[in-house]
């Protein structure tokens, strides 16, 4: 590995600390950091780095460091997109679901990277879009979920939901959340959502606060292909979210379309616990 892109919560103190040290570090061993210009902006010796706009950080890139926590490695995967390229994330404060590499292990973590010695974990990503019109108008892809929500004064919404064009149901909730397994811990689960293991290939429909008691989350296979078409009223605020971080309004007769993408995140995996330690800490299970 010859170049690394280093991703970091950039109002954290500490994160940008540790990026200093990571760059440095990395000269040492003839590596080089790439950084988002934002971040560069942030850091008192930059010389040993090379910035580059958010979009083009992890171009060309042989692994990701992001340094902060789930929000942040939410939006490097994003960022990272198409490209066949590890992440190794690691946590800066409280346990995360993802970000499961303490600051103690990055350094170690980031030498077995340099060497070849480390396994990932492949998650599934989606692919979102809004019709309207006939038209696309947004396209994104996402790691965690879709959210469609109402707006603070609006009534419960109509979500007429199809599966590979066949007609599920409509829903008469606050909302819907369409969720990988990775985001199955994140918003669906607060909804009553199955937890379902990251490098499983499945696709959970979660509706929020259904009106019939009997709309119950359902789990759909990976190549699913769901359309779900607003039939609320023209001046209800309907708003729809991607991974918490990117949002729109929805208007009366737009069509959200999800399926799964074509391409994979690949996180370094952490050599002290597993997906199951991670349940239990976070979740408190066991706990008296």
């Amino acid at each position: 590995m010859k170049k690394i892109a280093i991703i970091a919560k950039v109002h954290d103190p500490r994160c940008l600390g540790v990026a200093e040290e990571l760059i440095e570090w990395l000269a040492a061993r003839g590596v080089t950091a790439h950084v988002e210009e934002h971040l560069s902006r942030r850091l008192r010796r930059t010389t040993l780095a090379e910035s580059a706009e958010s979009s083009e950080v992890a171009q060309d890139a042989d692994l990701v460091v992001v340094l902060g926590g789930d929000g942040t490695l939410i939006a490097a995967a994003r960022l990272v997109g198409a490209r066949d390229v590890p992440i190794l994330a690691v946590n800066l404060g409280s346990l995360g679901f993802l970000t499961e590499i303490t600051l103690a292990e990055l350094y170690p973590a980031v030498e077995r990277c340099l060497e070849g010695d480390f396994e990932v974990s492949e998650r599934m990503m989606l692919m979102a879009s809004v019709e309207r019109e006939g038209s696309v108008v947004e396209l994104h892809r996402v790691l965690n979920d879709v959210v469609i929500n109402k707006g603070a004064l609006a009534r419960i919404i109509d979500m007429e939901t199809s599966v590979n064009g066949r007609y599920l149901t409509t829903f008469k909730a606050d909302g819907l959340i369409i969720s990988t397994p990775t985001g199955s811990t994140g918003y669906s689960l607060s909804a009553n959502g199955p937890i379902i293991h990251p490098e499983l290939e499945c696709i959970s429909i979660t509706p929020i606060c259904p009106h019939t008691l009997t709309n119950r989350p359902l789990v759909m296979a990976g190549d699913a292909q769901i359309a779900i078409k607003m039939n609320s009223a023209p001046d209800e605020a309907v708003f729809l979210t991607l991974d918490g971080q990117v949002g729109m309004n929805l208007i009366s007769g737009d069509v959200v379309q999800i399926r799964r993408a074509s391409h994979f995140t690949r996180l370094v995996q952490s050599r002290s616990k597993d997906y199951f330690e991670v349940l239990r800490t976070k979740l408190k299970w066991g706990e008296r």
